[in-house]
């Protein structure tokens, strides 16, 4: 018997299982000391029999690298310290025999300042780039000039920056070598599309798109309000992210090159929680994109003020935001990311598990459980099916490569110096904090095996390799059935198994519990509970606050075909997880 159809027709992208690439961490073929393309080739084997479909390759493009290649300076060939063209075309080569699929970042709300458009661009008002980018003079402000207006950039201080040469500033919603491309000029838009249609000719099969919801600004590029009287630049979002033409601009880039191929589109929409905001991107009929990535889950635990700062998050918190989204518009057909990692935020079993030596293992298979049994299509960041952890707090700020963790910490530094009157003031707070939020944690070099550098490289790697690789490498985990990634290996097979867990229906049960995460999912005659401990602590539960539990039958958990449960109530241990299938 055919299975019964969810909503929305099902597709090879919404099964598909997505694995992020960061390169230069990955795997090192030439001991340089940083990821490669050939690197990546040299693990094809290994990524395909864990399960995955798709490659995501973050930014392989020319680059200065001031942020880790985000900063593009020709978006039609590769950088020197990746590989070359060939070297591509080989790697796709090898991705597309063994049945798998490549998806290219696509960074294009701004280019590399080194990129020819900005040179021609900055080096005239006449230049007929001019108008590629955004040019504006200063104002004069009680005898001192100012940016044009107080925006300011994500990474601290003004998003502009003078240009002595014209005497005009450009401005740049991140570090000041990211110039931000105007969007408005049709030639612009234009020039992308060409941009796409280089890789998809060369064979390509999708795009994961760069805060691809800011590439329409506020006309006129209004002063923002003040929300910190502490400083003068401000945050802006709110004249930059889903801007008035944002969706008119991504319509045509559809009309013009997406709706001519079969590819997989995921967009970066960073600023926004709205649920209805979010979901003009996705909704089939809107003929934009495939699905976006929804920030909610990863800022559960982000002051409002910074995302390098901890807050304590509750798992009530959690259960809302996983179950609003598992059920949000499913009828019309909006289509949903799962993820809990990648090279923007710290390792979630440091996050959303526990790290320690007791709990790792058994806490990353209860995340791993937490992510294979959600509506969506599933990625899985480089290190995630190891349970890659966190650095430790003994590491000092030398280790921090990150533009951003850097910025954030030299503006608070000034902040205090200034309120102490002082240079010598305290810092380890945010040390503290770092060692939980900082973005380098995802980014340490991968850990392949026990030798020197976790087999990553021959060479010295570009970045620190965690302490703790001698004993947590995929080699290790390799040869063992109880590890955490053959748990993750196991499980990604009975998501392909069992098509409830990818196009079911989503109910929560027990929703009040304060340590149990329970739902269940449902798709014609298949049913599926899902019943998480987020805690250390032994949970005693009924299964008639599931729904009952007669006719199913485990199928996978982090505690192996090991129960304890007596007396008709379930007995969840310690970051217990288990599904049930019928």
């Amino acid at each position: 018997m055919a299975p019964p159809d969810p909503p929305s027709p099902r597709a090879w992208w919404k099964s598909a299982v997505i694995y992020q690439i960061y390169p230069s961490s990955f795997f090192d073929s030439n001991g340089d000391g940083i990821g490669d393309l050939n690197g990546i080739h040299a693990k094809l084997d290994y990524l395909k029999d864990l399960g995955v479909d798709i490659l995501w390759l973050s930014p392989i493009y020319r680059s200065p690298q001031v942020d880790m290649g985000y900063d593009i300076s020709d978006y039609r060939d590769i950088d020197p310290k990746y590989g070359t063209l060939d070297d591509w075309d080989h790697l796709l080569q090898g991705i597309h025999q063994r049945g798998m699929k490549l998806m290219m970042d696509l960074v294009v709300n701004h280019t590399s300042d080194e990129h020819e458009w900005f040179i021609h661009s900055r080096s005239s008002k006449e230049n007929p780039k001019r108008d590629w980018y955004f040019w504006r003079p200063g104002k004069q402000v009680d005898g001192k000039q100012l940016p044009p207006n107080n925006w300011k950039s994500v990474f601290q201080g003004s998003a502009w920056d003078l240009d002595e040469n014209t005497g005009e500033y450009y401005l740049h919603l991140y570090v000041s070598k990211q110039p931000d491309l105007n969007w408005d000029n049709p030639v612009v838009r234009d020039a992308v599309w060409d941009v796409m249609r280089f890789w998809i000719n060369r064979g390509c099969d999708g795009f994961r798109m760069d805060v691809i919801n800011i590439v329409s600004k506020t006309e006129g590029l209004p002063n923002a309000p003040v929300v910190d009287d502490t400083q003068y630049y401000q945050p802006a979002s709110m004249y930059f992210a889903n801007g008035p033409h944002v969706h008119e601009y991504i319509k045509e880039m559809h009309e013009k090159v997406l709706s001519h191929h079969d590819l997989i589109t995921v967009g970066e929409t960073p600023f926004t929680h709205d649920a209805s905001v979010l979901a003009a991107y996705v909704l089939p009929q809107n003929k934009e994109l495939n699905m976006v990535f929804n920030f909610e889950l990863m800022d559960i635990d982000s002051p409002d003020h910074s995302p390098l700062v901890r807050k304590a998050w509750t798992l009530a918190e959690l259960k809302d935001v996983v179950t609003r989204w598992q059920q949000y518009k499913r009828d019309e057909g909006y289509w949903h990311t799962v993820f809990i990692e990648n090279h923007d935020h710290a390792r979630s079993v440091s996050r959303f598990g526990n790290d320690s030596e007791q709990w790792r293992a058994i806490s990353a298979k209860m995340l791993c459980i937490l992510e294979v049994t959600q509506t969506g299509t599933l990625y899985v960041y480089q290190g995630q099916e190891l349970g890659l952890k966190n650095f430790p707090r003994s590491w000092g700020l030398e280790e921090y490569k990150d533009v951003a963790t850097l910025n954030y910490y030299n503006l608070i530094k000034a902040q205090r110096q200034k309120t102490k009157g002082k240079e010598d003031v305290d810092m380890s707070d945010l040390l503290d904090n770092f060692q939980q939020k900082a973005r380098d944690h995802s980014r340490t070099p991968m850990q392949w095996d026990s030798s020197p550098s976790g087999g990553f490289t021959t060479g010295t790697p570009w970045m620190r390799v965690n302490d703790d690789y001698a004993k947590w490498n995929a080699a290790a985990q390799a040869g063992d059935a109880d590890s955490v990634h053959a748990f993750w290996k196991h499980a990604i097979e009975v998501r392909k198994q069992h098509d409830v867990l990818i196009y079911g229906s989503f109910e929560l049960r027990v929703p009040d519990h304060e340590e149990i995460f329970a739902y269940t999912r449902s798709l014609g005659e298949s049913g599926a509970i899902v019943v998480l401990n987020f805690g250390v602590n032994t949970v005693e539960l009924d299964p008639a606050g599931l729904g009952g539990i007669e006719g199913y039958r485990l199928i996978l958990g982090n505690y192996g075909a090991d129960r304890e449960d007596s007396g008709g109530k379930l007995i969840l241990r310690g970051y217990e997880g288990r599904v049930y299938i019928k």
